[in-house]
């Protein structure tokens, strides 16, 4: 008949809506449809008459009869919440009368649901099974938990609800289903835990342990029933790992920054006892295992980083638990909290980057991986094994430089932590690290440049990556080595640190070589190329290394270009100056003569022209 699902998938559709009112609206709707569809419903324009109540004969023969009592236990079980959720906006609180018409409400909801578990419990007439009766019986435990919780009978209310939590925890061990679990978060467990907190009862005590408290036991049919699906529901020493950390292995105390605080909150205890448990079961794992896959490495690391997530959680929902009901923040159990969140908090990054690491290969990514590893094992293989592709080579980096980032991104945000910016000492071993992992991220690129034949981005990113290297060796080298000791996590060790500052100060020298061989080759190419486009004849001054181009002797056809030749010869002096076998005077003296002869030769043409030239 499956209730439970019905009832779970009708408030989901509600907080969709995002509005009680809407709900209980929609609800109706689907009452009067249903009432329709069995026949039940008060025709049009006719006289209103009581309804006659559902009988376990009507569910036998239809189950619809089922749905109809679960739409109207839900339809008052919404207004009691449209209603809670209006008064609790306003500044004054509720009043006495609103909490008794929501009070009212929440027991004609509880009323009907105890009316379907008493009809399911004759399966003769219903055909109902155990876990059918078991559905409803929780259903009408956490109406009825509801009810006293708004009547503030804080005992009542936590037997109810862990009637409720015990027989949902039954049934999810059995079905694997993820509907009860989620009942389970809300709102049966902080039901619980702020019942058990009126109640005076310790904070270290799990909520766990407090359900099995008050569970009705003197019902032997209902413990037989739940002890059928799950045989360790109700005992004190299961098997289970998690009840296991719960019956004592959970620490007492957890240690930040050589500050002790003690844990009171048992859940957060619970979930440190489970994050211990799976680093050892992590150790474990990396030291006995024989593949060298990374991906299979870093598989290990999702039962700590669930555990890890578990216990943030807990620490957040105690905060929230102290912040509603109006503890400041200078309140010790505050302070408390606040360190642990930051302890398990950083923790969890920490198991995060671990996991990268090891994703990215050996050294951090430092070493290349072989291609070969990552291909899959064949019986019959004789070919031999060709080389990856650039463009697979450059893939593997592109990988690398994302599990970098991530790396990156998770050590920026452990800084927005409370209590990180003031810790001086701690942001400075952050920085180092950053600039580690910075310098992985360079050489990555570097190599996925000089894949690409580019040497001097190569050489640019590979002297980046030195320079953020050394900067980190230089607070790293004093830190504790303890690579081998544990599973990678966030912290660096000095041998590490070092084995990348070798490398790169190699690299950057190969690098620079290349550059420098790349430099000359390109030089002589390019006296090469402006050579031969000179003809032999015009390059007899140079010696030819490489041969003689005879194909390019002279230049033919001949085209017209200017060529050098002795310059005149401008001397005045030239006519003055006495030289050996050459007389001055008789040459100037004959000159001037001539010059008179000449003008006088001019004047008298001039003198036989007449009038405007014209002479006879």
């Amino acid at each position: 008949m499956e209730v439970t699902k019905f009832v779970v998938s009708g408030r989901e559709k509600a907080k969709l809506f995002g509005d009680y009112a809407t709900y209980r609206t929609q609800l109706s709707n689907r009452i009067h449809n249903l009432r329709k569809k069995l026949g039940i419903a008060t025709k049009p324009r006719a006289k209103y008459t009581p309804k006659a109540p559902v009988t376990a004969g009507d569910i036998g023969r239809n189950h619809e009869y089922v749905h109809l009592l679960l739409l109207t236990s839900e339809r008052a079980w919404a207004n009691a919440m449209s209603m809670r959720e209006v008064h609790s906006e306003e500044t004054k609180g509720m009043t006495g009368s609103t909490r008794s018409h929501i009070i009212s409400r929440l027991h004609k909801a509880a009323t009907y649901a105890n009316d379907l578990f008493r009809l399911l419990t004759d399966q003769t007439q219903t055909g109902a099974t155990v876990g059918d009766i078991l559905e409803a019986r929780a259903y009408a435990a956490s109406l009825t938990g509801a009810r006293e919780f708004e009547r503030q009978s804080w005992e009542a209310c936590v037997k109810s609800y862990s009637e409720a939590r015990i027989i949902y925890n039954a049934l999810a061990t059995s079905t694997k289903s993820d509907v009860f679990r989620d009942l389970l978060s809300d709102p049966v467990d902080p039901s619980i835990r702020y019942g058990a907190y009126q109640m005076r009862l310790p904070r270290t005590v799990a909520i766990p342990m407090i359900a099995r408290k008050f569970f009705p036991h003197s019902d032997s049919e209902l413990v037989s029933q739940v002890e059928e699906l799950d045989p360790d529901v109700l005992s004190d020493q299961p098997k289970a790992k998690s009840a296991a950390a719960e019956a004592g292995a959970a620490p007492k105390t957890i240690t930040w920054r050589s500050r002790e605080v003690d844990l009171e909150d048992a859940a957060i205890a619970t979930a440190l006892a489970s994050v211990n448990a799976a680093a050892r079961k992590l150790s474990e794992t990396l030291a006995s295992s024989t593949t060298s896959q990374p991906k299979d490495r870093a598989s290990a690391y999702d039962d700590i980083l669930i555990a890890s997530q578990d216990a943030v959680d807990a620490t957040k929902h105690a905060i929230d638990e102290l912040v509603s009901e109006g503890v400041g923040q200078g309140d010790r159990r505050m302070q408390s909290l606040q360190i642990t969140r930051t302890a398990v908090s950083y923790d969890m990054v920490s198991w995060r980057i671990g996991r990268n690491r090891v994703l990215v290969g050996e050294r951090d990514g430092a070493v290349l991986d072989d291609s070969s590893a990552n291909l899959p094992k064949k019986k019959n293989r004789n070919k031999p094994l060709k080389e990856e592709g650039t463009g697979r080579k450059l893939a593997h980096l592109r990988e690398k430089a994302v599990l970098y980032d991530s790396i990156l991104q998770s050590l920026d945000s452990i800084k927005e932590l409370p209590g990180i910016a003031a810790d001086s000492a701690l942001l400075e071993e952050l920085e180092a690290k950053y600039g580690y992992f910075s310098a992985l991220k360079c050489l990555t690129i570097a190599r996925s440049h000089a894949l690409l034949s580019n040497p001097k981005n190569a050489l640019a990113l590979l002297a980046r990556a030195s320079e953020k290297c050394n900067a980190a060796h230089a607070y790293l080298s004093s830190a504790m080595d303890a690579s081998s000791s544990s599973p990678p996590n966030i912290s660096v060790s000095p041998s590490e640190v070092q084995f990348l500052q070798d490398l790169l100060a190699g690299e950057v020298q190969r690098y620079r070589a290349l550059v420098e061989l790349l430099n000359l080759n390109e030089a002589a190419q390019k006296s090469e190329e402006g050579n031969n486009k000179t003809p032999l004849v015009e390059r007899l001054n140079e010696y030819p290394s490489k041969g003689v181009d005879l194909q390019n002797l002279v230049q033919w056809p001949p085209k017209l270009e200017p060529v050098p030749v002795k310059p005149l010869f401008f001397d005045a002096a030239w006519n003055y100056i006495e030289y050996p076998g050459r007389q001055v005077g008789n040459v100037a003296v004959n000159g001037a003569n001539e010059e008179k002869a000449n003008a006088g030769k001019e004047q008298t043409q001039q003198q036989k022209k007449g009038w405007f030239g014209f002479g006879r």
